[in-house]
């Protein structure tokens, strides 16, 4: 067996082991994409064909975890069809649809991942990978339900130097929100914002109180024997 192949076996068999991990590189990738190609001519189509292959990489963790792998196809299909259709027509209201079906994939994903840590009585290490990949999967998918809002509720949300918000504000206005140090210049001025705000604060404190701190504890316990 010549070397490639040994290679691309390794590979493999770290793709298999620890699928988690390539969701989360992929997600941080993004954030610099994002922060490079953002307001360059021709970057958003960029971001827009990078976003599903995301997408596609979320259907690929999920088909891996306990969760239903057809539902994970059900919500990938029209948000990559919605998407395309909205760069070919010209359509921006396509492209609000989409960011629904994704954000309805981004908290599927993540609600695997959370089915696939508990389920385990030791930590591995893809579950240390699932944890952060379930986090960024959460920031994300409120991200697209923000800039749902922002598109159906008029003034949602006020601050940053953009009116409207970009995407990459309102993930970053959904990391602050989601890890709780409340250290973003965007505020919600409407009633559905602020109730999304609040559910996403909820949602971030009971994700590290419940799952972050079991997989703590089983750690320490497996330490402790």
């Amino acid at each position: 067996m010549n070397q490639d192949a040994i290679s691309s076996m390794r590979w493999r068999d770290v793709a298999r082991r620890n699928p988690s991990a390539f969701l989360l590189a992929a997600q941080f990738l993004s954030l610099i994409f994002y922060t490079v190609l953002e307001g360059v001519p021709g970057g958003q189509p960029l971001l827009s064909i990078f976003g599903m292959l995301i997408l596609l990489l979320i259907v690929w963790v999920v088909v891996r975890s306990p969760a239903i792998s057809w539902i994970a196809w059900l919500l990938a299909t029209p948000a990559i069809l919605l998407s395309v259709l909205a760069w070919l027509l010209e359509n921006p209201a396509l492209l609000i649809w989409a960011a629904l079906f994704e954000a309805t994939l981004y908290f599927y994903g993540a609600a695997g991942l959370i089915i696939y840590m508990m389920g385990d009585e030791h930590v591995t290490l893809d579950d240390l990978f699932s944890a952060g990949a379930t986090f960024t999967l959460f920031a994300w998918g409120f991200a697209f339900l923000y800039l749902v809002c922002q598109a159906w509720s008029a003034g949602a949300f006020s601050g940053g130097p953009h009116s409207p918000l970009t995407f990459f504000e309102l993930l970053f206005f959904s990391f602050t929100n989601l890890s709780a140090t409340g250290m973003s210049d965007i505020v919600p001025i409407s009633s559905p914002a602020r109730l999304l705000v609040m559910i996403e604060q909820f949602s971030g404190i009971a994700y590290l109180a419940v799952v972050v701190s079991r997989l703590i504890g089983l750690t320490l316990a497996r330490q402790q024997k």
